[in-house]
């Protein structure tokens, strides 16, 4: 060969195609048909609208008995449960999200008749397990779910032991778990498979790495394989993993999805207004089996799905979506919101729940929140503003994958994507709760939501036995058994603070401070029970010796005072103002 065509050769055995690999791309109803089947265990991993919609289509009416494995069950994947798609789920939250979280009629009625087999776990154990079975391991060490229900309720999948590494210290052993197969959506593929998805990841992908008979995957846009090269450090998922791929264009709608790390993608918000629509249909089952056959059977694709719902509101959620977007949100609404009306208990409450917040953290020299949902949320963003003026370095986290960010005005919702531009760090639920909020090296505070509380700090949010389901653990086991310290905020009601909870979904070992609408209850000294140190007054110039006897009422235990009880401060009128702000519609705070 002369110079002329060795470089010819070269070139020609050298290049980097622009396409390459086996064309797997096809229609989402051929891809359901063809690789889902009757009794699968089936994993979503992402935010597939699309995926569940076409699910559903393909087996309303045919009981497939699937077994759902999702860290979160709400809004419109309600519709497997109705449609008794599913005989079991294996979650940690199975209710309403937005506005704001609690109970759902659907899923209390499957639990109570005994329909659907819930299965209870946590925001961390999941991907933990599916982790496992991605390895090949039979099973994967935790710190979570000891001394809680779930301990005792996962016997088959969760045993406790000595840790033959640490002497005289126990550790949870969680079988792992592979599904039948996982659907999963990202932001892009191509055509065989190879998935783009963008920061945070949430439960991740693990599930779809360890299914058994593959993954199919949905994408935003389909993309050359060069540009899969270009963004090689976003792709989640190999090709080889993947049966089919089909292009979905708001595939996550109603979820939204975000374009961190890839900012040509075109992203769009949550579509709330739509999400509180599905939430009020499913308060009466007529009117939710009418709003599914409107939404979901009656579209045929999603094409005619994303026609009914316009492009003038897909265009909306795109450009609500842009980081600014808050500031014309929150100005349209500055109007509404009365600044000069008096504080609720509610608002008094998380401004108290506020202060204790920054107490805490500079007693324990903290470095980072992890909070819970609604009014525990609010209270830590309150907090970190106020402990950042004192000088102190706090980063909030989300246990999504959100670390570091700043809470924005206008949208209360711990996950907004409002918050997303502002975070140091995007990760992972496993990187989140394992290591930053349970690793050796941790200096987080959890600041927690729950339904009950008992005065050792035993907390339930998932289940009254026999009577309701309430909604889950999601992340707070993970949190409030693996961090330094955890407050709990909760309005006070003899059917919430109770003499001893139903079910623990986290002990309270770690719960130290427990704030309330009429008082801050703290664990002194040793003691592992509540005592009342801090009274919010129900009314101008209440005396201590009233409000405690009014406190008395709404404890379920024998209320224990301190000889030295204070008064809360009052809120000044930048804090409410600054609360008002964050949560302009009163979702959490009232009117």
């Amino acid at each position: 060969m002369d110079a002329k065509e060795l470089r010819a050769f070269i070139d020609s055995r050298f290049q980097v195609p622009v396409v390459e690999g086996e064309n797997k791309l096809c229609p989402l109803d051929e891809a359901i048909r063809r690789h889902v089947k009757k009794g699968m265990t089936i994993h979503f991993a992402g935010r597939g609208g699309a995926l569940f919609y076409q699910l559903i289509r393909e087996f309303w009416g045919k009981k497939p008995d699937f077994t759902l494995v999702s860290t979160g069950v709400a809004a419109i994947s309600l519709a497997l449960i109705q449609g008794k798609l599913v005989k079991k789920i294996i979650t940690s939250f199975a209710a309403d999200g937005y506005p704001s979280p609690g109970p759902n009629p659907i899923v209390q009625k499957a639990y109570l008749s005994g329909e659907i087999e819930f299965e209870n776990w946590t925001m961390l154990t999941i991907p933990q397990r599916l982790l496992a079975g991605a390895m090949g391991w039979g099973f994967i060490p935790t710190k979570s779910l000891v001394g809680s229900s779930m301990e005792e309720e996962n016997k088959k999948a969760f045993t406790v032991i000595a840790d033959p590494f640490a002497p005289g210290e126990k550790i949870g052993l969680l079988k792992a778990l592979r599904p039948d197969i996982a659907l999963v959506h990202g932001v892009a593929a191509d055509r065989c498979g190879n998935l783009i998805m963008t920061y945070p990841l949430g439960p991740d992908v693990f599930g779809a790495w360890g299914a058994k008979n593959g993954v199919i995957v949905s994408a935003e846009k389909i993309v050359p394989t060069e540009y899969i090269r270009n963004h090689s450090h976003l792709v989640r998922i190999p090709s080889y993993m993947v049966k089919a791929v089909c292009e979905m264009p708001f595939g996550a709608h109603p979820g939204g999805m975000s374009n961190r790390g890839l900012p040509e993608f075109e992203h769009y918000f949550d579509d709330y207004d739509f999400i509180t629509d599905v939430r009020n249909a499913s308060r009466d089952e007529k009117t939710f089996l009418k709003w599914i056959k409107d939404w979901i059977l009656d579209c045929k694709d999603n094409d005619a799905y994303l026609s009914k719902v316009g492009r003038d509101r897909l265009l909306y959620l795109r450009g609500k979506a842009n980081s600014d977007s808050w500031k014309t949100e929150i100005t349209a609404e500055i109007p509404e919101i009365d600044f000069n009306r008096k504080p609720n208990p509610l608002e008094r409450m998380v401004i108290t729940a506020a202060h204790v917040i920054a107490e805490r953290f500079i007693a324990g020299e903290y470095k980072t929140i992890l909070t819970g949902l609604g009014l525990s949320n609010l209270a830590s963003w309150l907090a970190a503003p106020r402990l950042k003026e004192r000088g102190y370095d706090v980063d909030m986290m989300a246990e999504i994958g959100m670390y570091g960010y700043l809470p924005r005005a206008s949208d209360p919702t711990i996950f907004s994507y409002n918050c997303m531009p502002t975070c140091k760090i995007l990760n992972n639920i496993e990187t989140m709760l394992g290591v930053f909020v349970g690793g050796p090296s941790n200096q987080c505070m959890g600041v927690l939501a729950a339904g009950q509380v008992d005065k050792f700090g035993n907390a339930n949010s998932t289940k009254i036995p026999g009577i309701t389901f309430l909604v889950g653990s999601g992340g707070s086991n993970d949190i409030a058994t693996n961090n330094r310290e955890t407050i709990v905020v909760l309005n006070a009601d003899r059917s919430r603070l109770v003499e001893k909870v139903p079910y623990i979904t986290f002990p309270g070992k770690n719960v130290r401070t427990l704030v309330t609408d009429v008082g801050v209850f703290e664990k002194i000294g040793n003691k592992d029970t509540f005592t009342l140190t801090t009274y919010i007054p129900s009314k101008a110039n209440q005396k201590a010796t009233e409000a405690i006897a009014e406190i008395r009422e709404k404890v379920g235990w024998e209320l224990e005072v301190a000889p030295n009880l204070k008064k809360a401060e009052p809120p000044t009128k930048e804090e409410v103002t600054l609360l008002r702000l964050f949560d302009p519609k009163g979702i959490f705070i009232g009117s």
